[in-house]
């Protein structure tokens, strides 16, 4: 069974070599918004896909989409590991926000673990951009990731989510192994 891809419609604009998404946020950032009821977004995609594409050691990528819904998957192991430790949704919050605003590698730095799959920014007004993408995807992600590991009747983190906090994406982690 192959991999899950973004089935999202580019919209034109990206950054590097990935996709400038819309997302549903209340986060600010360069990403186009999207109405509520518009339809899934990149974050929507990556959480429905999550559980069945972390399984796989390669990836091909079709295309900028791709690359964006990549990062989501990788920041999603990194956000299921932060929660893991965390007792209820609101130290879970906390974790996530301060996850996201965290110094973090971005594609073209030494510390970034998929540097051949993403093209380094062009200049520094793309690269601000880039960094201020990334931290929007973060966010939203961080948040959304919250709101469905604890979504259970007691409060307490899913176990159903949890059980995920190993698995490695592409065999790639975001954060450095001491993190």
């Amino acid at each position: 069974m192959p991999a899950y891809h973004c089935n999202l419609a580019h919209p034109g604009s990206g950054v590097g070599n990935m996709a400038m998404l819309p997302l549903r946020t209340k986060y600010r950032g360069p990403a186009p918004l999207m109405a509520a009821g518009e339809g899934l977004d990149v974050v929507d995609e990556a959480l429905q896909y999550f559980k069945a594409n972390v399984f796989f050691r390669t990836y091909e990528v079709k295309g900028e989409c791709d690359r964006t819904l990549i990062y989501v998957t990788l920041y999603i192991t990194e956000c299921l590991k932060k929660l893991a430790k965390c007792k209820d949704k609101n130290t879970g919050g906390t974790e996530m926000y301060s996850l996201a605003v965290s110094k973090f590698p971005i594609p073209g730095d030494p510390g970034f673990p998929l540097n051949s799959v993403y093209a380094r920014a062009k200049n520094d007004a793309d690269l601000e951009m880039m960094q201020q993408y990334l931290q929007q995807l973060r966010q939203e992600t961080g948040l959304r990731v919250c709101e469905r590991v604890f979504n259970t009747p007691d409060g307490k983190p899913s176990k159903w989510w949890l059980c995920f906090t190993k698995k490695k994406f592409m065999d790639k982690s975001l954060l450095a192994p001491s993190a």
